[in-house]
């Protein structure tokens, strides 16, 4: 893991700047409670967290990569935000065990697909509680987009399968339908409540 871990602060630590946030948040923030506690899961530079504690929710912040959590303790500062981070590595079930203890009203995972945790995300959602997932999928015109390695990419609609037990809000994942040039490719995003 300690490889991994390297491999993420090499990538994140010449950048100077908060990721974006993901789409599918951006397009549906009217979803969100007007109030709660919330999770940026695998934040990298924490785009989504600060999105999240400028919207007035109890923001938390988790990555493997212990240079993003300190990138993303400054970009809040700068930003006068309060936001509580956490360098951790979600593949350990302590990681997981913390996540379910602690509860939240919104989990927010951007371009990060690990299985394996998919159920733990489920039982850390409150009653009523999103997530909102956004993440590269195997049909795709631009393979170069997103990791290599299919084993981090969706296939056709697993995202949906991932989390057919709570009531889909809203999905979205175009493949290779159509005009390729436009909408929205490559990736697959949902918004799902518990």
């Amino acid at each position: 893991m300690e490889a991994i871990r390297k491999k993420w602060n090499d990538r994140y630590f010449p950048i100077q700047v908060p990721n974006q946030v993901i789409d599918v948040l951006e397009l549906n923030l009217h979803l969100l409670p007007s109030q709660g506690k919330s999770l940026d899961l695998a934040c990298g530079l924490g785009g989504n967290a600060l999105r999240m504690a400028e919207l007035g929710f109890d923001s938390h912040a988790w990555d493997l990569s212990d240079s993003a959590i300190h990138k993303v303790q400054e970009f809040a500062q700068e930003r006068q935000l309060t936001l509580l981070t956490q360098q951790c590595d979600i593949s350990q079930s302590e990681s997981q065990d913390r996540m379910m203890a602690e509860g939240f009203d919104v989990i927010i995972v951007g371009h990060f697909l690990l299985r394996d945790i998919i159920q733990s995300l489920i039982s850390a959602l409150r009653p009523g509680g999103l997530i909102y997932y956004q993440t590269f999928v195997e049909e795709s015109d631009n393979k170069s987009d997103g990791p290599q390695n299919s084993r981090f990419r969706l296939q056709k609609n697993e995202l949906l399968n991932l989390f057919s037990g709570l009531t889909i809000r809203y999905y979205r994942e175009e493949g290779l339908l159509g005009q390729l040039e436009r909408g929205f490719r490559n990736e697959a995003m949902l918004v799902a409540q518990k």
